[in-house]
């Protein structure tokens, strides 16, 4: 099946104020995250995309620009379901205002039983996304071939909730994954399992580009069996 890259998007001005932004329209990429966004290219130089799927917000669409730009003819789709979290009313507040909410306490320790006030549960946001994800790997096969890589620009708690769905881990469990701002996350689904290949990857993808060797993407060996021994690192 295809080879998920997950985006996060670049630095926000809602990281730099340390506030919640959830779906808060308006919240931009920062200056350090321009400069993320910009060196996105040339990280992903030469790994061939299908398309790119963005969530709807500002800072993602922003993020994925100028690859888009180095791009032209790269397809952009978004889809409402790998949008932020809705945080409801917490929206907009201070991440030191609400380190102090009895919420938040099993945001941290119980996440599968944390809804937000008027907004979403994160059982609900993982979901929606990894439904989305598994749409995505359908269409992306049937059009362009199971060797095929594609994009999704995402935000934190979702590319999380990815991972940990991919990982077999439980959502309480997924506290423990941590994605910087513009960080790659890959994992390449086989008919049998998943193979997380990167997670929070800020450098080099080099190894991300097709062997012409015709070897079998990182992390899988044939028909998806793991690969024993650990496997060879790159060239």
């Amino acid at each position: 099946m295809a080879t998920l890259i997950l985006v996060r998007h670049g630095r926000s001005t809602a990281n730099t104020a340390a506030v919640l932004a959830g779906r808060t329209p308006g919240v931009h990429l920062d200056e350090r995250g321009g400069a993320q966004a910009a060196g996105l290219p040339g990280r992903l130089a030469g790994v061939p995309l299908a398309l790119a799927v963005s969530s709807p917000l500002e800072r993602c669409r922003e993020t994925l620009q100028p690859l888009l730009d180095s791009r032209p003819g790269l397809d952009l789709r978004v889809d409402e379901r790998i949008g932020e979290c809705d945080y409801g009313d917490w929206s907009g507040r201070k991440l030191a205002e609400l380190a102090g909410e009895p919420l938040m306490e099993v945001v941290q320790h119980h996440p599968s039983a944390a809804a937000f006030p008027g907004g979403e549960s994160l059982r609900g946001m993982q979901q929606r996304a990894v439904e989305a994800v598994r749409d995505w790997n359908d269409r992306v096969d049937a059009e362009h071939g199971e060797d095929a890589r594609y994009l999704m620009c995402s935000h934190g708690d979702v590319i999380k909730s990815v991972v940990a769905d991919a990982l077999g881990l439980h959502l309480d469990l997924f506290q423990r994954i941590h994605v910087e701002p513009c960080s790659v996350t890959v994992v390449r689904y086989t008919r049998t399992r998943p193979f997380l290949a990167r997670l929070g990857d800020t450098g080099d993808l080099g190894p991300l580009v097709p062997n012409p060797a015709g070897e079998a993407p990182a992390g899988a060996g044939a028909e998806g069996d793991a690969v024993v021994g650990g496997g060879a690192g790159a060239p």
